[in-house]
C-alpha cells in the first residue's frame, strides 16, 4: 500500500530520529548530495520535475523491482546493496538522507526494517511504498519480506499506483510494465510450486530467519530449535543450551537442511556451520540483500529456490 504518514516509531527509530533529523537539518542548508553507500539503477539520479519520476529504494532487491515498473519513466536508485553490512545495524549517512530528500517517490521494506528510511521519507513528503504494509505484513513480523511471492506481488502493484499517481500521461505505459513484470512472477511461483514437490515438509533450520518467507512457499518445515530461534528473533544471544541444542539436531538427523545468512556470520554461526557440515547436512548460504551477480530480485529468488531444489 502507498502511504504518506509514518507508524510507531521502532526501537531503532528512536535510537536513529535525532541523526536523521540532524542530517534533514544539513541537507535543507546544503541541498546535500548523492549517497555514496547507495547504487543507482539509472545513473542519472535524476532530481524532482525533470521529466522522470525520481525514486529511491532502501535496499537494492526493492529498487530492481521500481526500475522494471517504471521503465525509462523512472530514475531509481537504492541507499544498501553491500552484501558485507549487517543490515539491521545500518546507519544511514546524510548524504543517504540527502538522496532521499530528493525523491517522489520512497520504497521502504518495513516491518521494522529500515525505519530511518521511513523517517526520511516523511520528512521530505515523499509518497512512500511501504512493502510489508503492502502485504500486510506488521512490525514484529518477520522483516525479509522480499522472500514472500505474496508481498513482492502486493508490492509491485503498489509501486505502480504510486507511478501512476504521479505521472498520470503514462497510466497505461505503468500498467503494461506491471503486467509484464507479473508475468515473470508467476513464472517464479510455477517453479516454486514444482520445486515444492520434492521440499515439501523437508525439515529445516536457520541461522537467521531470512529466508524463513520462501521455506514457507516451498512447503518445509522450520525445525530451528525453539531458543535459538527467539533469542534470533529478539536479536539477542542465545545460551549455551540453545547452542548445544542445535548441534544437537545438526547430528541427530531431525535436520536435513541448514540455512545460513552469511550477512550475519559470527563465532557462533561457525559452529552450527561446522556441526552441520560434521552431521552431512546440506547448508544454503545466502545474504539478505541482492548480490551483485543477480539483475533483479525475481533473478536472485529464482537461483536461491535452484539452490533449495538441489540440496534436497
Amino acid at each position: 500500500m502507498i502511504r504518506n504518514t509514518m507508524k510507531k516509531s521502532s526501537k531503532l527509530a528512536r535510537i536513529m530520529a535525532a541523526a536523521v533529523a540532524g542530517a534533514m537539518t544539513l541537507v535543507v542548508a546544503a541541498c546535500g548530495g548523492s549517497g555514496s553507500g547507495g547504487e543507482n539503477a539509472s545513473g542519472s539520479g535524476a532530481p524532482k520535475g525533470s521529466g522522470t519520476i525520481s525514486v529511491v529504494a532502501s535496499i537494492n532487491q526493492w529498487a530492481s523491482v521500481a526500475k522494471e515498473l517504471g521503465g525509462s519513466h523512472v530514475d531509481v536508485s537504492s541507499i544498501m546493496s553491500n552484501t558485507n553490512v549487517e543490515a539491521h545495524d545500518y546507519e544511514p549517512s546524510t548524504s543517504d538522507v540527502a538522496k532521499i530528500s530528493k525523491a517522489e517517490v520512497v520504497v521502504v521494506n518495513g516491518a521494522d526494517y529500515d525505519p530511518w528510511a521511513l523517517k526520511a521519507a516523511e520528512s521530505a513528503g515523499a509518497t512512500v511504498v511501504n512493502a510489508a504494509e503492502a502485504g500486510g505484513i506488521k512490525e514484529g513480523d518477520n522483516p525479509h519480506v522480499w522472500f514472500s511471492a505474496a508481498v513482492r506481488k502486493a508490492t509491485a502493484d503498489a509501486i505502480t499506483k504510486a507511478y501512476q499517481a504521479a505521472d498520470a500521461k503514462n497510466k497505461d505505459a505503468y500498467a503494461t510494465l506491471n503486467s509484464t513484470w507479473q508475468q515473470s512472477e508467476r513464472q517464479l511461483e510455477n517453479k516454486i510450486a514444482t520445486t515444492a514437490k520434492t521440499t515439501r515438509n523437508l525439515p529445516y533450520a536457520a541461522t537467521e530467519s531470512v529466508a524463513w518467507y520462501l521455506a514457507g512457499d516451498l512447503q518445509m518445515t522450520d525445525n530451528t530449535p525453539k531458543g535459538y530461534a527467539q533469542a534470533s528473533a529478539n536479536e539477542s544471544e542465545p545460551t549455551p543450551a540453545d547452542i548445544k541444542d542445535f548441534q544437537s539436531a545438526l547430528g541427530d538427523g531431525s535436520i536435513k537442511l541448514l540455512v545460513f545468512n552469511t550477512q550475519e556470520a559470527d563465532a557462533t554461526t561457525d559452529q552450527l556451520v561446522s556441526a552441520a557440515k560434521s552431521g552431512n547436512v546440506p547448508i544454503i548460504e545466502l545474504t539478505e540483500q541482492m548480490p551483485k551477480e543477480y539483475g533483479n530480485l525475481l533473478d536472485w529468488m529464482s537461483a536461491l529456490v535452484d539452490k533449495f531444489g538441489a540440496a534436497v
